[in-house]
Protein backbone atom coordinates (compact mmCIF):
# COMPACT_ATOMS: atom_id res chain seq x y z
CA UNK A 1 0.00 0.00 0.00
CA UNK A 2 2.08 3.00 -1.39
CA UNK A 3 1.58 6.27 -3.16
CA UNK A 4 3.09 6.08 -6.55
CA UNK A 5 3.59 8.55 -9.90
CA UNK A 6 5.48 7.96 -12.76
CA UNK A 7 6.44 10.24 -15.58
CA UNK A 8 7.39 9.67 -19.31
CA UNK A 9 9.16 11.07 -20.53
CA UNK A 10 12.94 13.29 -20.51
CA UNK A 11 13.86 16.73 -18.66
CA UNK A 12 11.94 16.86 -15.65
CA UNK A 13 14.05 17.76 -12.45
CA UNK A 14 14.88 14.87 -10.07
CA UNK A 15 14.50 17.21 -6.81
CA UNK A 16 11.12 18.35 -8.22
CA UNK A 17 9.84 14.86 -8.44
CA UNK A 18 10.78 13.95 -5.00
CA UNK A 19 9.00 17.19 -3.93
CA UNK A 20 5.87 16.33 -6.02
CA UNK A 21 5.83 12.59 -4.30
CA UNK A 22 6.22 14.00 -0.85
CA UNK A 23 3.04 15.87 -0.95
CA UNK A 24 1.44 12.13 -0.60
CA UNK A 25 3.91 10.78 1.80
CA UNK A 26 1.00 10.17 3.93
CA UNK A 27 0.20 7.10 2.05
CA UNK A 28 3.83 5.40 2.76
CA UNK A 29 5.08 6.93 5.23
CA UNK A 30 7.72 4.17 5.98
CA UNK A 31 10.40 4.94 2.96
CA UNK A 32 10.83 6.64 -0.17
CA UNK A 33 12.40 5.58 -3.57
CA UNK A 34 12.92 7.03 -6.70
CA UNK A 35 14.58 5.67 -9.72
CA UNK A 36 15.47 7.44 -13.38
CA UNK A 37 15.42 4.78 -16.08
CA UNK A 38 18.20 4.83 -18.82
CA UNK A 39 15.67 6.29 -21.12
CA UNK A 40 15.19 9.90 -18.83
CA UNK A 41 11.91 8.46 -17.73
CA UNK A 42 10.76 8.46 -13.85
CA UNK A 43 9.32 6.51 -11.07
CA UNK A 44 8.86 7.48 -7.47
CA UNK A 45 7.31 5.54 -4.62
CA UNK A 46 6.49 6.32 -1.16
CA UNK A 47 6.18 2.93 0.83
CA UNK A 48 4.24 1.66 3.43
CA UNK A 49 4.83 -1.55 4.48
CA UNK A 50 2.92 -4.50 4.69
CA UNK A 51 3.66 -7.46 2.84
CA UNK A 52 8.05 -8.16 2.95
CA UNK A 53 8.73 -5.68 5.69
CA UNK A 54 12.92 -5.84 4.45
CA UNK A 55 13.12 -5.79 0.87
CA UNK A 56 10.24 -4.65 -0.70
CA UNK A 57 11.52 -1.61 -1.52
CA UNK A 58 9.94 -0.11 -4.82
CA UNK A 59 10.91 1.02 -7.84
CA UNK A 60 11.22 -2.89 -8.19
CA UNK A 61 13.35 -3.68 -11.39
CA UNK A 62 12.86 -7.11 -13.16
CA UNK A 63 14.88 -9.99 -14.94
CA UNK A 64 16.07 -7.23 -17.24
CA UNK A 65 15.08 -3.83 -18.59
CA UNK A 66 11.68 -3.27 -17.36
CA UNK A 67 11.02 -1.21 -14.12
CA UNK A 68 7.80 -1.26 -11.65
CA UNK A 69 5.90 0.58 -9.26
CA UNK A 70 2.62 -0.51 -7.51
CA UNK A 71 0.20 0.64 -4.88
CA UNK A 72 -2.05 -2.34 -3.43
CA UNK A 73 -1.99 -6.17 -2.88
CA UNK A 74 -1.53 -8.84 -4.78
CA UNK A 75 -3.60 -11.41 -3.03
CA UNK A 76 -2.50 -14.67 -5.43
CA UNK A 77 1.32 -14.01 -5.41
CA UNK A 78 2.43 -16.84 -3.89
CA UNK A 79 0.22 -18.78 -6.33
CA UNK A 80 1.83 -16.90 -9.82
CA UNK A 81 5.09 -17.43 -7.86
CA UNK A 82 4.76 -21.31 -7.45
CA UNK A 83 2.99 -21.51 -11.10
CA UNK A 84 2.94 -19.17 -14.30
CA UNK A 85 6.08 -17.58 -12.85
CA UNK A 86 7.90 -20.36 -11.16
CA UNK A 87 10.74 -20.12 -13.57
CA UNK A 88 11.41 -16.25 -13.03
CA UNK A 89 14.02 -15.00 -10.55
CA UNK A 90 12.61 -12.78 -8.01
CA UNK A 91 14.69 -10.01 -6.29
CA UNK A 92 11.99 -9.68 -3.08
CA UNK A 93 9.08 -11.41 -1.04
CA UNK A 94 6.92 -8.86 -2.29
CA UNK A 95 3.42 -9.52 -3.67
CA UNK A 96 4.74 -6.35 -6.20
CA UNK A 97 7.00 -8.13 -7.45
CA UNK A 98 4.86 -10.12 -9.39
CA UNK A 99 3.56 -7.26 -11.96
CA UNK A 100 6.45 -6.79 -13.65
CA UNK A 101 7.09 -10.27 -13.90
CA UNK A 102 3.82 -11.16 -15.47
CA UNK A 103 4.31 -8.41 -18.02
CA UNK A 104 8.15 -9.77 -19.08
CA UNK A 105 5.97 -13.08 -19.57
CA UNK A 106 3.14 -12.40 -21.30
CA UNK A 107 3.04 -8.49 -22.23
CA UNK A 108 0.62 -6.51 -22.02
CA UNK A 109 -2.31 -9.21 -21.40
CA UNK A 110 -1.56 -10.34 -17.88
CA UNK A 111 -4.36 -8.46 -15.88
CA UNK A 112 -6.71 -10.73 -15.39
CA UNK A 113 -4.39 -13.31 -13.91
CA UNK A 114 -3.97 -10.73 -10.94
CA UNK A 115 -6.58 -11.07 -7.72
CA UNK A 116 -6.20 -7.92 -5.36
CA UNK A 117 -6.77 -4.02 -5.52
CA UNK A 118 -3.44 -2.48 -7.14
CA UNK A 119 -2.85 0.23 -9.39
CA UNK A 120 0.84 0.40 -11.21
CA UNK A 121 3.44 1.37 -13.49
CA UNK A 122 5.53 -0.95 -15.69
CA UNK A 123 8.23 1.15 -17.23
CA UNK A 124 10.45 -0.75 -20.02
CA UNK A 125 12.67 1.52 -22.27
CA UNK A 126 10.64 3.64 -23.89
CA UNK A 127 7.33 1.18 -23.33
CA UNK A 128 5.00 1.21 -20.38
CA UNK A 129 1.92 0.03 -19.06
CA UNK A 130 -0.57 1.15 -16.36
CA UNK A 131 -3.32 -0.27 -14.63
CA UNK A 132 -5.57 -0.29 -12.64
CA UNK A 133 -7.93 -3.12 -10.44
CA UNK A 134 -11.22 -3.50 -11.90
CA UNK A 135 -13.35 -1.97 -9.16
CA UNK A 136 -11.05 0.99 -8.57
CA UNK A 137 -10.26 -0.35 -4.81
CA UNK A 138 -6.82 1.73 -5.19
CA UNK A 139 -6.82 5.38 -6.81
CA UNK A 140 -5.11 6.49 -10.03
CA UNK A 141 -4.83 9.45 -12.52
CA UNK A 142 -3.40 10.58 -15.63
CA UNK A 143 -2.29 13.49 -17.09
CA UNK A 144 -0.15 15.39 -19.77
CA UNK A 145 2.33 18.35 -19.56
CA UNK A 146 2.86 21.60 -21.46
CA UNK A 147 5.70 19.01 -23.12
CA UNK A 148 3.66 16.02 -23.85
CA UNK A 149 5.06 14.11 -21.13
CA UNK A 150 2.06 11.58 -19.34
CA UNK A 151 1.83 11.12 -15.41
CA UNK A 152 0.56 8.57 -13.49
CA UNK A 153 -0.09 9.22 -9.61
CA UNK A 154 -2.31 7.56 -6.65
CA UNK A 155 -3.27 10.99 -6.15
CA UNK A 156 -4.04 14.47 -7.75
CA UNK A 157 -1.75 16.45 -5.48
CA UNK A 158 1.76 15.56 -6.99
CA UNK A 159 0.07 16.45 -10.81
CA UNK A 160 -1.96 19.33 -9.89
CA UNK A 161 0.42 22.25 -10.61
CA UNK A 162 2.40 19.88 -13.51
CA UNK A 163 -0.23 18.94 -15.74
CA UNK A 164 -2.23 21.26 -18.06
CA UNK A 165 -4.84 18.25 -17.95
CA UNK A 166 -5.43 14.93 -16.09
CA UNK A 167 -8.62 12.83 -15.09
CA UNK A 168 -9.25 9.53 -13.07
CA UNK A 169 -7.53 6.32 -14.62
CA UNK A 170 -10.78 4.22 -15.21
CA UNK A 171 -11.16 1.12 -13.20
CA UNK A 172 -10.52 -2.43 -14.62
CA UNK A 173 -8.34 -0.92 -17.98
CA UNK A 174 -5.02 -0.91 -18.47
CA UNK A 175 -3.21 1.76 -20.74
CA UNK A 176 -0.36 1.60 -22.86
CA UNK A 177 1.30 3.91 -25.70
CA UNK A 178 0.38 1.00 -28.63
CA UNK A 179 -3.19 0.63 -27.44
CA UNK A 180 -4.44 3.74 -25.29
CA UNK A 181 -6.95 2.23 -22.83
CA UNK A 182 -8.28 -0.89 -22.96
CA UNK A 183 -11.10 -3.13 -21.12
CA UNK A 184 -10.29 -5.85 -19.34
CA UNK A 185 -12.12 -6.88 -16.78
CA UNK A 186 -15.91 -7.40 -18.49
CA UNK A 187 -17.88 -9.16 -15.88
CA UNK A 188 -20.76 -10.92 -16.99
CA UNK A 189 -23.40 -9.40 -14.19
CA UNK A 190 -22.45 -5.84 -16.11
CA UNK A 191 -25.14 -7.40 -18.36
CA UNK A 192 -28.29 -6.70 -16.02
CA UNK A 193 -30.45 -9.65 -18.16
CA UNK A 194 -27.29 -11.78 -16.94
CA UNK A 195 -28.66 -11.96 -13.46
CA UNK A 196 -30.64 -15.94 -13.65
CA UNK A 197 -28.76 -17.50 -10.90
CA UNK A 198 -31.03 -19.33 -7.97
CA UNK A 199 -30.05 -18.06 -5.04
CA UNK A 200 -27.82 -20.20 -3.12
CA UNK A 201 -26.71 -19.12 0.81
CA UNK A 202 -24.15 -21.14 1.07
CA UNK A 203 -22.35 -19.46 -2.01
CA UNK A 204 -22.70 -16.70 -0.57
CA UNK A 205 -21.65 -17.29 2.92
CA UNK A 206 -18.59 -19.30 1.72
CA UNK A 207 -17.70 -16.91 -1.18
CA UNK A 208 -17.55 -14.22 1.16
CA UNK A 209 -15.56 -15.82 3.98
CA UNK A 210 -12.53 -16.93 1.48
CA UNK A 211 -12.47 -12.89 0.12
CA UNK A 212 -12.10 -12.27 3.37
CA UNK A 213 -9.56 -15.01 4.34
CA UNK A 214 -7.23 -13.30 1.58
CA UNK A 215 -7.88 -10.04 2.42
CA UNK A 216 -6.05 -11.05 6.30
CA UNK A 217 -2.29 -11.39 4.05
CA UNK A 218 -0.16 -9.38 5.68
CA UNK A 219 3.24 -9.48 7.70
CA UNK A 220 1.86 -6.18 10.19
CA UNK A 221 -0.95 -6.69 12.26
CA UNK A 222 -4.83 -6.31 11.07
CA UNK A 223 -7.85 -4.93 12.39
CA UNK A 224 -11.57 -4.04 11.58
CA UNK A 225 -13.44 -0.79 11.03
CA UNK A 226 -16.84 -1.78 13.29
CA UNK A 227 -19.87 0.46 12.50
CA UNK A 228 -22.25 -1.97 14.23
CA UNK A 229 -23.63 -2.16 10.44
CA UNK A 230 -24.89 -5.39 8.68
CA UNK A 231 -21.72 -5.24 6.56
CA UNK A 232 -18.97 -4.02 8.72
CA UNK A 233 -20.34 -6.56 11.88
CA UNK A 234 -20.33 -9.54 8.85
CA UNK A 235 -16.90 -8.56 7.75
CA UNK A 236 -15.92 -8.48 11.73
CA UNK A 237 -17.25 -11.58 12.09
CA UNK A 238 -15.87 -13.67 9.55
CA UNK A 239 -11.97 -12.70 10.39
CA UNK A 240 -12.74 -13.00 14.43
CA UNK A 241 -13.52 -16.60 12.81
CA UNK A 242 -10.29 -16.77 11.14
CA UNK A 243 -8.17 -15.76 13.43
CA UNK A 244 -9.11 -17.38 16.15
CA UNK A 245 -8.59 -20.77 13.64
CA UNK A 246 -4.61 -18.95 14.35
CA UNK A 247 -4.94 -18.74 18.07
CA UNK A 248 -5.12 -14.66 17.68
CA UNK A 249 -7.60 -11.79 18.58
CA UNK A 250 -9.43 -9.15 16.32
CA UNK A 251 -8.86 -5.87 17.11
CA UNK A 252 -12.04 -3.55 16.32
CA UNK A 253 -12.52 0.23 16.03
CA UNK A 254 -15.66 1.93 16.51
CA UNK A 255 -16.40 5.71 16.10
CA UNK A 256 -19.06 8.12 17.08
CA UNK A 257 -19.93 11.73 18.53
CA UNK A 258 -20.48 9.83 21.89
CA UNK A 259 -21.08 6.72 23.68
CA UNK A 260 -24.60 6.70 22.86
CA UNK A 261 -24.53 7.20 18.84
CA UNK A 262 -26.18 4.43 16.79
CA UNK A 263 -22.86 3.16 15.94
CA UNK A 264 -21.10 2.88 18.66
CA UNK A 265 -23.99 0.90 20.83
CA UNK A 266 -24.72 -1.69 18.30
CA UNK A 267 -20.45 -1.90 17.58
CA UNK A 268 -20.17 -2.70 21.41
CA UNK A 269 -22.60 -5.45 20.92
CA UNK A 270 -20.81 -7.23 18.16
CA UNK A 271 -17.86 -6.68 19.50
CA UNK A 272 -18.78 -8.23 22.38
CA UNK A 273 -20.66 -10.97 21.14
CA UNK A 274 -17.35 -11.68 18.89
CA UNK A 275 -14.80 -11.30 21.42
CA UNK A 276 -12.88 -8.85 19.85
CA UNK A 277 -10.46 -6.25 21.73
CA UNK A 278 -12.43 -3.25 21.12
CA UNK A 279 -11.75 0.35 21.06
CA UNK A 280 -13.80 3.19 20.43
CA UNK A 281 -13.01 6.67 19.70
CA UNK A 282 -15.18 9.74 20.21
CA UNK A 283 -14.72 13.64 18.52
CA UNK A 284 -16.62 16.22 18.56
CA UNK A 285 -18.87 18.26 16.37
CA UNK A 286 -16.35 21.00 16.58
CA UNK A 287 -13.34 19.56 15.55
CA UNK A 288 -14.87 17.79 12.28
CA UNK A 289 -15.46 20.86 11.05
CA UNK A 290 -11.95 22.23 12.33
CA UNK A 291 -11.04 19.65 10.27
CA UNK A 292 -12.53 19.98 6.98
CA UNK A 293 -10.08 22.27 5.11
CA UNK A 294 -7.50 19.52 5.34
CA UNK A 295 -9.68 17.05 5.15
CA UNK A 296 -11.45 17.88 1.62
CA UNK A 297 -7.53 18.51 0.68
CA UNK A 298 -6.91 14.75 1.74
CA UNK A 299 -9.78 13.18 -0.38
CA UNK A 300 -9.99 15.36 -3.29
CA UNK A 301 -13.63 15.61 -3.79
CA UNK A 302 -16.48 18.41 -3.33
CA UNK A 303 -19.15 15.54 -2.80
CA UNK A 304 -21.34 15.97 0.06
CA UNK A 305 -21.65 12.38 0.99
CA UNK A 306 -18.25 12.23 0.70
CA UNK A 307 -16.98 14.87 3.20
CA UNK A 308 -19.69 13.67 5.64
CA UNK A 309 -18.23 10.08 5.92
CA UNK A 310 -15.17 11.10 5.63
CA UNK A 311 -14.64 13.15 9.08
CA UNK A 312 -15.06 10.21 11.30
CA UNK A 313 -13.57 7.93 8.98
CA UNK A 314 -10.56 10.30 9.15
CA UNK A 315 -10.19 10.77 13.19
CA UNK A 316 -10.49 6.94 13.87
CA UNK A 317 -7.99 6.68 10.97
CA UNK A 318 -5.68 8.32 13.47
CA UNK A 319 -6.52 6.36 16.13
CA UNK A 320 -5.80 2.82 14.85
CA UNK A 321 -1.99 4.35 13.68
CA UNK A 322 -1.12 5.06 16.34
CA UNK A 323 -1.38 1.91 17.73
CA UNK A 324 0.64 0.71 15.22
CA UNK A 325 -2.23 -0.84 12.84
CA UNK A 326 -1.76 -0.76 9.84
CA UNK A 327 -4.40 -2.68 8.00
CA UNK A 328 -8.04 -2.69 8.60
CA UNK A 329 -11.29 -4.60 6.74
CA UNK A 330 -14.10 -2.82 5.86
CA UNK A 331 -17.40 -3.31 4.63
CA UNK A 332 -18.03 -1.03 1.66
CA UNK A 333 -19.72 -2.63 -1.70
CA UNK A 334 -22.07 -4.22 0.30
CA UNK A 335 -25.39 -1.91 -0.10
CA UNK A 336 -24.14 -1.38 -4.02
CA UNK A 337 -24.27 -5.11 -4.31
CA UNK A 338 -27.72 -6.04 -2.35
CA UNK A 339 -29.35 -2.99 -3.15
CA UNK A 340 -29.10 -2.01 0.88
CA UNK A 341 -29.45 1.83 0.85
CA UNK A 342 -33.45 2.44 1.60
CA UNK A 343 -34.29 4.56 -1.71
CA UNK A 344 -33.69 0.80 -3.42
CA UNK A 345 -36.88 -0.21 -2.26
CA UNK A 346 -38.72 2.38 -4.14
CA UNK A 347 -37.27 0.76 -7.19
CA UNK A 348 -40.36 0.83 -10.06
CA UNK A 349 -39.53 -2.34 -11.60
CA UNK A 350 -36.86 -5.25 -10.79
CA UNK A 351 -35.18 -4.19 -13.76
CA UNK A 352 -34.92 -1.06 -12.55
CA UNK A 353 -33.49 -2.60 -9.50
CA UNK A 354 -30.77 -4.76 -11.03
CA UNK A 355 -29.54 -1.72 -13.35
CA UNK A 356 -29.29 0.27 -10.21
CA UNK A 357 -27.03 -2.06 -8.34
CA UNK A 358 -24.53 -2.39 -11.11
CA UNK A 359 -24.42 0.71 -11.47
CA UNK A 360 -23.93 1.84 -8.23
CA UNK A 361 -21.12 -0.88 -8.14
CA UNK A 362 -19.41 0.48 -11.43
CA UNK A 363 -19.15 3.80 -9.41
CA UNK A 364 -18.03 3.20 -6.45
CA UNK A 365 -14.62 4.38 -7.29
CA UNK A 366 -16.17 7.42 -7.44
CA UNK A 367 -17.47 7.74 -3.79
CA UNK A 368 -17.08 4.77 -0.76
CA UNK A 369 -13.92 3.56 -2.25
CA UNK A 370 -12.62 7.09 -2.98
CA UNK A 371 -13.59 7.63 0.81
CA UNK A 372 -12.39 4.56 2.53
CA UNK A 373 -9.00 5.04 0.32
CA UNK A 374 -8.40 8.37 0.72
CA UNK A 375 -9.38 9.22 4.69
CA UNK A 376 -7.95 5.89 5.90
CA UNK A 377 -4.57 6.99 3.72
CA UNK A 378 -4.22 10.14 5.33
CA UNK A 379 -2.98 8.33 7.83
CA UNK A 380 -1.04 5.85 6.39
CA UNK A 381 -4.06 3.35 7.12
CA UNK A 382 -4.57 0.66 4.13
CA UNK A 383 -8.44 -0.68 4.25
CA UNK A 384 -8.85 -3.78 2.71
CA UNK A 385 -12.84 -4.91 0.91
CA UNK A 386 -13.93 -8.02 1.09
CA UNK A 387 -17.23 -7.10 -0.47
CA UNK A 388 -15.41 -6.15 -3.60
CA UNK A 389 -13.75 -9.37 -4.49
CA UNK A 390 -14.23 -10.46 -7.83
CA UNK A 391 -15.47 -14.40 -7.12
CA UNK A 392 -17.83 -12.90 -4.75
CA UNK A 393 -19.18 -10.22 -7.14
CA UNK A 394 -19.47 -12.96 -9.80
CA UNK A 395 -21.99 -15.19 -7.29
CA UNK A 396 -23.59 -12.27 -5.54
CA UNK A 397 -24.44 -10.02 -8.67
CA UNK A 398 -25.83 -12.66 -10.86
CA UNK A 399 -28.59 -13.93 -8.22
CA UNK A 400 -31.67 -12.93 -10.01
CA UNK A 401 -32.76 -9.41 -8.80
CA UNK A 402 -36.28 -10.29 -7.27
CA UNK A 403 -34.24 -12.12 -4.75
CA UNK A 404 -32.71 -9.36 -3.30
CA UNK A 405 -35.24 -6.53 -4.06
CA UNK A 406 -36.25 -5.31 -0.60
CA UNK A 407 -40.08 -5.08 -1.42
CA UNK A 408 -40.17 -9.12 -1.39
CA UNK A 409 -39.31 -9.37 2.17
CA UNK A 410 -41.65 -6.18 3.67
CA UNK A 411 -38.88 -3.71 2.62
CA UNK A 412 -36.29 -5.36 4.57
CA UNK A 413 -33.05 -4.52 2.65
CA UNK A 414 -30.15 -6.66 2.19
CA UNK A 415 -32.18 -9.65 3.16
CA UNK A 416 -30.58 -12.42 1.54
CA UNK A 417 -27.27 -11.54 2.73
CA UNK A 418 -28.63 -11.44 6.39
CA UNK A 419 -29.88 -14.85 5.67
CA UNK A 420 -27.33 -16.66 4.33
CA UNK A 421 -25.81 -15.64 7.96
CA UNK A 422 -28.52 -16.27 10.31
CA UNK A 423 -26.95 -19.63 11.21
CA UNK A 424 -28.76 -20.42 14.57
CA UNK A 425 -26.55 -23.32 15.22
CA UNK A 426 -23.79 -20.91 15.14
CA UNK A 427 -24.63 -17.70 14.88
CA UNK A 428 -22.61 -15.03 13.54
CA UNK A 429 -23.89 -11.90 15.05
CA UNK A 430 -26.84 -11.09 17.66
CA UNK A 431 -30.09 -10.70 15.78
CA UNK A 432 -30.47 -7.35 16.61
CA UNK A 433 -27.84 -6.44 15.08
CA UNK A 434 -27.97 -9.46 11.77
CA UNK A 435 -31.68 -7.50 10.99
CA UNK A 436 -30.85 -4.17 12.31
CA UNK A 437 -32.02 -0.71 9.54
CA UNK A 438 -29.55 0.33 7.50
CA UNK A 439 -27.84 3.59 8.68
CA UNK A 440 -25.52 5.20 6.46
CA UNK A 441 -22.11 5.81 8.41
CA UNK A 442 -22.48 9.89 8.65
CA UNK A 443 -25.98 9.27 10.30
CA UNK A 444 -24.80 6.30 12.53
CA UNK A 445 -21.83 8.35 14.28
CA UNK A 446 -25.14 10.42 15.72
CA UNK A 447 -27.58 12.34 13.75
CA UNK A 448 -26.40 15.86 15.41
CA UNK A 449 -23.40 15.73 13.26
CA UNK A 450 -25.14 15.77 9.56
CA UNK A 451 -27.73 18.50 11.41
CA UNK A 452 -24.98 20.71 12.81
CA UNK A 453 -22.78 20.58 9.73
CA UNK A 454 -25.49 21.81 7.34
CA UNK A 455 -26.20 24.80 9.85
CA UNK A 456 -22.37 25.52 10.34
CA UNK A 457 -22.12 25.47 6.34
CA UNK A 458 -25.23 27.94 5.82
CA UNK A 459 -23.84 30.39 8.33
CA UNK A 460 -20.68 30.21 6.21
CA UNK A 461 -22.54 30.83 2.64
CA UNK A 462 -24.62 33.95 2.00
CA UNK A 463 -28.06 33.47 -0.16
CA UNK A 464 -26.42 35.50 -2.66
CA UNK A 465 -23.49 33.43 -2.46
CA UNK A 466 -25.38 30.47 -3.50
CA UNK A 467 -27.55 32.38 -6.17
CA UNK A 468 -24.36 33.23 -8.40
CA UNK A 469 -22.61 29.80 -7.94
CA UNK A 470 -22.68 29.14 -11.55
CA UNK A 471 -20.96 32.11 -12.04
CA UNK A 472 -17.87 31.19 -9.98
CA UNK A 473 -18.37 27.39 -10.68
CA UNK A 474 -20.03 26.46 -14.00
CA UNK A 475 -18.86 23.09 -13.99
CA UNK A 476 -21.09 21.00 -11.50
CA UNK A 477 -22.76 23.57 -9.68
CA UNK A 478 -23.25 23.26 -6.33
CA UNK A 479 -27.24 23.20 -5.24
CA UNK A 480 -26.97 23.49 -1.51
CA UNK A 481 -24.96 26.18 1.32
CA UNK A 482 -22.97 23.08 2.21
CA UNK A 483 -22.39 21.86 -1.17
CA UNK A 484 -20.42 25.13 -2.02
CA UNK A 485 -18.96 25.56 0.90
CA UNK A 486 -17.01 22.11 0.20
CA UNK A 487 -16.55 23.30 -3.30
CA UNK A 488 -14.87 26.45 -2.24
CA UNK A 489 -11.93 24.38 -0.54
CA UNK A 490 -11.83 22.13 -3.04
CA UNK A 491 -11.21 24.91 -5.61
CA UNK A 492 -8.66 26.54 -3.38
CA UNK A 493 -6.27 22.99 -3.81
CA UNK A 494 -7.47 21.81 -7.06
CA UNK A 495 -8.79 25.11 -9.29
CA UNK A 496 -9.17 23.38 -13.11
CA UNK A 497 -12.10 22.17 -14.30
CA UNK A 498 -10.24 18.57 -15.31
CA UNK A 499 -10.00 18.55 -11.13
CA UNK A 500 -13.59 19.41 -10.98
CA UNK A 501 -14.45 16.94 -13.52
CA UNK A 502 -12.92 14.16 -11.43
CA UNK A 503 -15.67 14.28 -8.76
CA UNK A 504 -18.97 12.86 -9.53
CA UNK A 505 -21.78 13.65 -6.93
CA UNK A 506 -23.97 10.88 -5.63
CA UNK A 507 -27.42 11.16 -5.55
CA UNK A 508 -30.53 8.95 -4.31
CA UNK A 509 -32.88 8.04 -7.15
CA UNK A 510 -36.62 7.63 -6.69
CA UNK A 511 -36.51 9.91 -3.85
CA UNK A 512 -38.47 12.78 -3.35
CA UNK A 513 -35.75 14.58 -1.06
CA UNK A 514 -32.28 14.17 -2.98
CA UNK A 515 -30.00 14.82 0.36
CA UNK A 516 -27.97 11.59 0.52
CA UNK A 517 -28.19 11.07 4.28
CA UNK A 518 -30.68 7.97 5.19
CA UNK A 519 -32.77 10.22 7.50
CA UNK A 520 -34.11 11.96 4.49
CA UNK A 521 -35.88 8.59 3.18
CA UNK A 522 -39.32 8.13 4.43
CA UNK A 523 -38.76 4.53 5.38
CA UNK A 524 -36.20 5.46 7.96
CA UNK A 525 -37.51 4.51 11.36
CA UNK A 526 -35.94 8.38 13.08
CA UNK A 527 -37.01 9.70 9.42
CA UNK A 528 -36.34 13.36 9.12
CA UNK A 529 -37.12 14.36 5.43
CA UNK A 530 -36.92 17.88 6.19
CA UNK A 531 -33.21 18.24 6.93
CA UNK A 532 -33.54 19.64 3.40
CA UNK A 533 -33.93 23.50 5.11
CA UNK A 534 -34.87 26.34 3.02
CA UNK A 535 -31.74 28.32 2.05
CA UNK A 536 -29.58 25.48 3.27
CA UNK A 537 -30.66 23.27 0.10
CA UNK A 538 -31.63 24.36 -3.32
Amino acid sequence: MCGIVAIIGKGKDQELVKTMSKRMSHRGPDESDLHITENGHILSHERLSIIDLHSGRQPIQGTSSAWMIHNGEIYNHQELRDGILKHHTFRTKSDSEVIVHLYEEFGYDFLNKLDGDFAFVVIDGDDYIAGRDPMGVKPLYYGLDERGRMYFASEMKPIVDQCKTFSTFPPGHFYTPKTGFVKYYKPEYDDYKKATNELDLKLIRDTLTEATRKRLMSDVPIGVLLSGGLDSSLTSSIASRLLKEKGKTLHSFSIGLDENAPDAKAARKVAAFLGTEHHEVHFTIEQGIEILDKLIWHLETYDVTSVRASTPMYFLSKAITDMGIKVVLSGEGADEIFGGYLYFRNAPSTEDFQKETIERVQKLFTADLLRADKSTMAHGLEARVPFLDKAFLDVAMLIKPEEKQPKTYDGKEKYILRKAFDTQDNPYLPDEVLWRQKEQFSDGVGYNWIDELIEYCASKVTDEQLDSAKELFPYNTPTSKEAYFYRTIFHKYYPQQSAAETVRKWIPKWQENQDPSGRANAAHVQADVEIAKPNIFA
